[in-house]
């Protein structure tokens, strides 16, 4: 893999931000899109443009083939053993909060427990917050290390015969944290629980094989993995979509209509009401293509090593706090850090001024920025079209920002 040959697939590269060439450091907001993506958005308006699973004619019968080939395509990225257990949905939100409206507001009752951490993003906290408000069920949360790592031990005495539903993030997008979901699954499993995972973070990283990790849902998003924004998908086993509802109506997702009652067609279709994400399924299609043909080992060997040159320069410079676990730790792509008396968005805007974008905020991650006693943080990213020299950059802007900073430092 040699992301400075990659680097030419992906036309925002030619952009020049304040006059300095684009350092993108953003990736686990959104990643960029390669030509062979945008090149297929394309060409499917261009050529195949119709609605889906309704006209026989040829431009209807394109599309179809064209949806239900991503749907195939995403199944087998994800090693799911049928794509009728792949739901395209508008993105990793959309798709945990699918299984928090149809499928645990409807059998969760007082006294049934909700187990997740501190640390997750908000998408995989306030729709628990919803269901025990609707419910009667308690949340309990699992504690974490001082470098946001969580211990399998801690797991084993939080989890109780009461828990129904055990949730995580594969990968913090905060610390950059790599959660041990097979073993937390068997624990859950164990328990009688179910265990869902929010791959947002490492669908797009590392090969995923949902049957080895055992996870009876995974959600994940299209724009974090070189496809289109408004496209996700919620994975689930196939006992678990039988017994799930719907959470919306329409047009498609249904087999009969009376009068007074219907019923629904069976998963995938009965989640996918009305005209679908077209677009941007055949789009996240081709995202796995390009994907797969690079590797995701590959991806995840160079993400890890980026990540942990990145830790290394920053903690190397006086003044940087840096959060999560710390170099030589088998990690995420991502570093996260502040610069010490001084607000991560004046950071950032010092950065973008040499052309490196980074995030500034609190990630949606209210709680864990709380547990690290700051109101928000700064994060570099890495993806496949990162270099060293992006890694460089971003130091030599910190440096930068630092001397025009000096005086808040101290």
């Amino acid at each position: 893999m040699n992301p400075i040959e990659l680097r030419k697939d992906f036309p925002i590269f030619e952009e020049k931000i304040n006059g300095h060439p684009l350092v993108y450091l953003d990736s686990a907001a959104t990643s960029q899109k390669p030509r062979q993506v945008l090149d297929v958005l394309k060409r499917y308006y261009e050529h195949e443009n119709s609605n889906v699973h309704r006209g026989v004619h040829t431009l209807g019968t394109r599309a179809t083939e064209s949806y239900e080939q991503a749907r195939e395509k995403v199944a087998t990225f994800i090693h799911a053993p049928s794509a009728n257990q792949v739901v395209f949905t508008r993105g990793t939100t959309e798709s945990l909060n699918m299984i928090a409206y149809g499928y645990a507001r409807t059998r969760f009752q007082a006294g049934d427990e909700i187990v997740l951490p501190p640390s997750e993003h908000h998408s995989n906290l306030i729709p628990w917050q919803q269901v025990a408000r609707a419910t009667g069920a308690s949340i309990k949360y699992l504690p974490l290390q001082p470098d946001g790592t969580i211990r399998l031990e801690d797991v084993e005495a939080t989890v109780t015969e009461k828990t129904k539903l055990v949730t995580i993030a594969h990968v913090s997008n905060v610390l950059g944290t790599i959660n041990p979901v097979k073993e937390i699954a068997e624990i859950a499993h164990r328990h009688g629980a179910i265990m869902v995972v929010d791959g947002a973070q490492s669908v797009p990283h590392m090969p995923i094989d949902v049957v080895e990790l055992d996870c009876d849902f995974l959600a994940f998003s299209g724009h974090k993995m070189c496809g289109p924004t408004g496209i996700g998908v919620l994975y689930g086993k196939k006992e678990l979509f039988e017994q799930m509802e719907p959470t919306y109506f329409g047009g498609e997702m249904i087999d009969v209509v009376e009068l007074y009652e219907s019923t629904w067609k069976e998963a995938p279709w009965k989640f996918e009401g009305g005209t679908p994400i077209i677009a941007g399924a055949i789009g996240l299609g081709a995202a796995v293509d390009y994907l797969s043909a690079i590797g995701l080992d590959a991806v995840a060997e160079h993400d890890a090593k980026l990540a942990n040159l990145a830790m290394e320069r920053l903690q190397a410079i006086d003044g940087i706090d840096v959060y999560g676990p710390q170099a030589g730790v088998h990690r995420g792509g991502l570093v996260t850090f502040n610069l010490r008396g001084v607000h991560p968005h004046d950071v950032a805007t010092v950065l973008d001024t040499q052309g490196v974008a980074v995030r500034a905020g609190h990630h949606c991650a209210q709680p864990l920025m709380r547990i690290l006693g700051v109101g928000s943080t700064a994060r570099a990213s890495f993806y496949l079209y990162n270099t060293e020299d992006d890694v460089e950059h971003l130091v030599e802007a910190l440096q930068q920002a630092k001397e025009f900073f000096g005086h808040a430092i101290g």
